[in-house]
């Protein structure tokens, strides 16, 4: 479990009891370190002008305190370092992985010039040929409205009298026999 004795362990010493899950002992704990973890964190982003982000990565660092049942805290060795300065540790850490999923985030979409966002039709579609009774009357009819036709899933629900989601429902399940019929196929 928690490792260490000294004054270092004694800087909270319901880490067992909140281990074991007791509620009052994780109160304790957030009461006494969110305080920590925030500024930790928020020193973190300034430099990078994401202070916005604050609060949702020192909620990731209580997540990840939380994670494998509590396993960061079953290995905190108390003589290596003060429970705050370990917490630091974690919220800094914490905050660099954040600042790295932000520089590899995209572009917002709306910000990309349409141009950039069309698709060129297929030069020569490919007509497959789906075998009778494979589909059911109401998947073929989804498919075809969907696609040949070029409805939307809302205008099928209206002309079917279904509900949008019972379109979706039927496409997704016409794919997946079509998906497995040309699996086998191809062996």
């Amino acid at each position: 479990m928690v490792k260490g004795a000294g004054p270092a362990r004694a800087e909270f010493d319901d880490l067992e009891r909140l281990v074991a899950g007791e509620k009052a002992a994780w109160d304790r704990f957030v009461a006494r370190y969110a305080p920590v973890i925030f500024a930790a964190v928020r020193r973190k982003l300034a430099p990078a002008g994401r202070t916005g982000d604050a609060e949702d990565v020192a909620q990731d660092v209580f997540i990840r305190i939380c994670a494998r049942d509590f396993r960061l805290i079953r290995n905190y060795d108390a003589s290596r370092a003060k429970l705050s300065t370990w917490l630091t540790v974690i919220a800094h850490s914490a905050s660099i992985d954040h600042l790295r999923r932000q520089k590899r985030a995209t572009q917002p979409l709306d910000t990309v010039p349409e141009a950039r966002l069309a698709v060129d039709p297929p030069k020569d579609p490919v007509k497959i040929d789906i075998p009778p009774g494979l589909l059911s009357p109401r998947q073929a009819l989804v498919l075809e409205m969907l696609y040949q036709r070029e409805m939307e899933v809302a205008e099928t629900a209206e002309i079917l009298g279904v509900e949008p989601q019972t379109v979706r429902s039927t496409h997704h399940k016409a794919l997946v026999k079509l998906r497995a019929h040309f699996h086998e196929e191809d062996f």
